[in-house]
C-alpha cells in the first residue's frame, strides 16, 4: 500500500509534535523518543539523527510497504502507529477524546480514502472509508475479556436467544463478516427462500496475492444435533447435510466480474452448539475434497469474535436507555 508523500509528511508532523507549544495536539518528540514510539508498536526503527519529519515520513512509507491483509486494509503495523499516536492519554491542550488532534490527523488521511475514529473501548481504529472496512490488530477470540467486554458478551447472549434466523444473519453475521475482511457479503434471498440452493450468505475474500476466495454461508438459529430423535428448538443435522452439498455444488453470480463462481468454502454457522457428533456425521458423509471445504461456527465463536473485533451490538441487544444509566461512552 502506498500512501502520497504529502500525507506521509502531514503524519509525520503529527507523531514528531512540529508545532507551537501553545497551538499543538500532540506531544513534542525529540529523536529518543521517536525511537520510543516505534519501539512501542513493536518494532526495530530506531531515529538516525536525519531530519526528523523526513526520517518518520520514510519510516511510514516502509510500514506500508508490509504485507496487507487485504487490498483495503493497511498492515497491521500501521494500525499500531495510529493507536499509539491517538492514546487519549497524551492529550494536549484539549479533552481525552482529542477532537482536533482526530480532525488533523483525518484532513491526512482521507486524502486515502480512510478515516481514524475512537471506538467504546477508546483506542483509535482506522475505516476504510469505500467499503467501510476497519483496520484493527488481529483480534484474538480466546483472550480474556475485560468487565466491559463481558458485560457486552452477555447483553449478545440475550440478543441471540430471542433473535429470529434473519436477524441473527442480518444484525449479526453480515455485519461481523464485513468487520474481519470479507467483501461482497450478500444475504441470499433468505426471506423469500429465492435462489438459496442451500446458502443464506455468499461472501469472497481476497488473498495477499490478490486470487479471490468464495465462502457461503448456512445459518441456522437453533442447535445442531445428531439425535434421531429432533427435540424443541434443535436442528438434525441431515438436513444441513443436505443444504452443505447444495452449497457446494452450485454457482454464484460474481456481479463484479460477471462470472459464475463456485463456492470455495461453506460457513455452517448456529445460533446455539454444533455438537461434536454432528460435525463428526457431516465429515463421515462428505468425500475427503469436500470435507476440506467446510468449516464450523456455533454460538461461543460467534460471541467471541463479535466482542474482540467490537461491532456495536445490535439495536434490540440494548434496552433504549442503557447508554444513559451507563458511565461508558455510547457505541459508535
Amino acid at each position: 500500500m502506498e500512501f502520497k508523500k504529502r500525507t506521509l509528511k502531514q503524519i509525520g508532523d503529527l507523531i514528531c509534535g512540529n508545532f507551537p507549544v501553545d497551538e499543538t495536539y500532540f506531544p513534542y518528540r525529540s529523536s529518543s523518543y521517536l525511537t520510543e514510539f516505534f519501539e512501542d508498536i513493536e518494532t526495530d526503527f530506531a531515529h538516525d539523527g536525519s531530519t526528523r519529519v523526513y526520517w518518520v515520513a520514510d519510516t511510514l512509507a516502509a510500514i506500508l510497504a508490509e504485507p496487507q491483509p487485504n487490498p483495503n486494509t493497511p498492515p497491521d503495523t500501521f494500525a499500531r502507529v495510529i493507536r499509539r499516536l491517538m492514546d487519549q492519554g497524551e492529550a494536549t491542550n484539549e479533552g481525552p477524546q482529542r477532537e482536533k488532534a482526530l480532525a488533523l490527523l483525518n484532513a491526512a488521511l482521507s486524502r486515502e480514502g480512510f478515516e481514524a475514529f475512537y471506538a467504546e473501548d477508546r483506542q483509535c481504529y482506522l475505516r476504510h472509508l469505500p467499503t467501510n472496512t476497519i483496520a484493527a490488530p488481529v483480534p484474538n477470540p480466546h483472550r480474556p475479556f475485560s468487565p466491559a467486554e463481558a458485560r457486552r458478551r452477555e447483553q449478545l447472549v440475550a440478543y441471540l436467544d430471542r433473535a429470529s434466523e434473519d436477524e441473527l444473519i442480518e444484525d449479526i453475521l453480515l455485519p461481523l463478516f464485513r468487520q474481519i475482511g470479507f467483501h461482497r457479503v450478500t444475504a441470499a434471498g433468505h426471506r423469500d427462500k429465492a435462489l438459496e440452493y442451500g446458502k443464506d450468505v455468499w461472501m469472497k475474500y481476497t488473498l495477499p496475492t490478490t486470487h479471490v476466495l468464495y465462502f457461503g454461508i448456512q445459518a441456522k438459529k437453533g442447535k445442531l444435533d445428531a439425535s434421531g430423535v429432533t427435540k424443541g428448538g434443535n436442528l438434525n443435522v441431515a438436513e444441513i447435510h443436505n443444504q452443505a452439498l447444495m452449497m457446494l455444488g452450485h454457482e454464484i453470480f460474481d456481479p463484479e466480474t460477471s462470472k459464475r463462481v463456485l463456492v470455495d468454502h461453506a460457513f455452517i454457522v448456529a445460533g446455539g452448539e454444533i455438537t461434536k457428533q454432528a460435525r463428526n456425521w457431516i465429515g463421515n458423509k462428505l468425500d475427503a475434497s469436500k470435507r476440506s471445504q467446510i468449516m464450523f461456527m456455533d454460538r461461543e465463536d460467534i460471541l467471541n469474535l463479535f466482542v474482540v473485533t467490537n461491532l456495536p451490538l445490535p439495536a434490540g441487544a440494548l434496552p433504549s436507555d442503557a447508554w444513559q444509566t451507563s458511565t461508558e461512552e455510547p457505541p459508535f
